[in-house]
């Protein structure tokens, strides 16, 4: 009975030896993988899928082994989602290593000042590494999704660049732009300058939109709202062509009419006493902190000068000259 035991201890040892072997060797031989070849890691797909996903393509010899190894001496949610790059020279445990280090591939969205919630849905289109979600919910659902408590998502996302891994979903780029313009907005709104006419940051939100479609500019940005802030404050309409455009829609051609001016709108601030009631735009720091801190004078009036930039009047009758001086009616106040 003794000998018998032994014998199956020896057996189960060299069993053991032979399969620690057979594991070493697997999980040191290089991974297969011809030129520019990549494996992306889908969100919340488990060790086994990706095992089993990695074994299928051929790029591992064994899915199994591969699997267990993790188990044994990583946890088995270490591997993190994305893009990976292989290379001939990887081994297999090499690029369990890779995977559990998050060494992934990166890409950009830019946002970029001025874009209206349908320019940035477009934009986030054109990039197929991002799982695209979007136009599969109305905007009351992209709202709740979002968590956000606004009337539109108009403005509600910051103007910057966002790094996304392959297998990102577009909807996390709008969770993170909107973090990010949230942060901007409540610091620069807790360190704005005093007697402002807004009830809430998101008027000031509102504010600085129209500032970003008003002019590219960055020194004329504080100027602008200085115009607009007094007229709220002397109870004068803003005159501002950028809402009555973003309110006709579709329907606008390129050609701002006077008929268009006259056409009631909630964002014709030609014929509305006060804010529209949405950003028209998405905006950057620079229209939030002039919105908030707007250049002190006189200036009631702007009128574009065909050339990017802005003459800047006290009186209708100055503005009005300039006008004439400038042929333009297109960004008259």
């Amino acid at each position: 009975m003794l000998k018998i035991i032994r014998f199956s201890f020896i057996s189960l040892t060299i069993i053991a030896v032979i399969v620690a072997y057979y594991a070493n060797v697997t999980l040191n031989s290089p991974i297969h993988a011809e030129g520019k070849q990549f494996f992306v890691v889908q969100q919340g797909a488990s060790l086994s899928k990706i095992a089993t996903e990695l074994e299928k393509q051929k790029i591992i010899p064994n899915a199994e082994v591969f699997k267990r190894y993790a188990q044994l001496f990583h946890s088995g949610d270490s591997i993190k989602p994305g893009e990976y790059a292989l290379s001939s020279k990887l081994t297999s445990l090499g690029l369990l290593k890779k995977m559990i280090a998050g060494d992934v591939i990166t890409y950009n969205f830019t946002l970029i000042e001025g874009w209206t919630f349908i320019q940035i849905k477009q934009e986030l289109a054109n990039h197929p590494k991002l799982i695209q979600t979007l136009d599969q919910k109305s905007q009351a659902q992209l709202l709740s999704e979002l968590d956000l408590n606004k009337p539109s998502l108009e403005g509600l996302f910051f103007a910057d660049s966002y790094q996304y891994v392959a297998g990102m979903k577009d909807i996390e780029i709008l969770k993170r732009a909107n973090q990010q313009l949230q942060q901007v907005l409540t610091d620069q709104w807790n360190a704005r300058i005093a007697n402002l006419p807004y009830k809430t940051s998101y008027d000031a939100l509102i504010m600085a939109s129209i500032i970003e479609k008003e002019t590219g500019a960055a020194d004329e940005r504080p100027k602008v709202a200085g115009v607009f802030v007094r007229r709220l404050q002397k109870k004068m309409r803003l005159q501002s062509d950028p809402t009555v455009i973003y309110g006709l829609g579709e329907a606008f051609n390129g050609n701002l009419t006077r008929d268009h001016l006259r056409s009631y709108s909630p964002y014709n601030t030609y014929q509305i006493d006060a804010l529209p009631p949405t950003p028209i735009a998405a905006v950057g720091k620079a229209s939030i902190h002039a919105a908030l801190n707007p250049s002190e004078g006189s200036a009631l009036y702007f009128v574009g000068m065909g050339n990017g930039r802005h003459y800047f009047s006290k009186t209708l009758q100055e503005h009005n000259n300039a006008v004439k001086r400038y042929q333009l009616s297109e960004g008259s106040r």
